[in-house]
């Protein structure tokens, strides 16, 4: 992602009363927040507010942030937890708005990624929450194994117990839609 000294550095300057340096943070990892977010409350809307709340969270608990750990799992851990408590304010879960097929392939194509994408996006949201969320902090954000475990709290062996069960359950719900073979 970044340099982990850069982001500690901007954090100190921003408890330091430097709103610039909060900015840029923010700039940083607003798109990263918004895309995971999306991929765990499924609404376009919704991931807009939720990511402007979790700044906000942020800057209201910078003083809470542990330099020993990277910030943006730090972030993250707040991007998830903001977002699961949502989805239980919410009691139900909505399709994901937005996807098109690519101008890049053929009509024919393009409408099969688009129809393979929506069966994938359906079985994401059948996992429990629990495991959603590290297919998508893995899968959609790249994030490695450490990164995970700080991010949603728990050891890197249970996050990598998690992505194994979750993929052969993704796998399972795909084969049962003959998605894949």
């Amino acid at each position: 992602m970044t340099n982990d000294t850069d982001d500690t550095q901007l954090v100190e300057e921003s408890l330091g009363g430097n709103e610039r340096s909060f900015e840029i943070l923010v700039r940083r990892y607003q798109g990263p927040v918004f895309n995971a977010v999306l991929r765990i409350v499924r609404r376009h809307e919704d991931a807009r507010d939720l990511t402007q709340s979790v700044f906000l969270k942020v800057y209201q608990q910078l003083d809470t942030y542990d330099s020993r750990f990277k910030f943006y799992s730090w972030l993250y851990r707040i991007a998830i937890n903001e977002s699961l408590n949502h989805l239980k304010r919410a009691g139900r879960y909505e399709p994901l708005e937005g996807d098109r097929p690519s101008s890049a392939l053929d009509p024919e194509g393009a409408l099969a990624g688009v129809e393979i994408g929506r069966h994938v996006q359906e079985a994401l949201m059948r996992l429990r929450e629990e495991h959603r969320v590290v297919v998508v902090l893995r899968h959609f954000l790249d994030c490695s194994y450490e990164d995970i475990a700080q991010a949603v709290g728990v050891p890197e062996k249970t996050v990598k117990s998690r992505l194994y069960s979750a993929r052969q359950e993704l796998r399972e719900l795909l084969q049962s839609r003959g998605v894949l073979p």
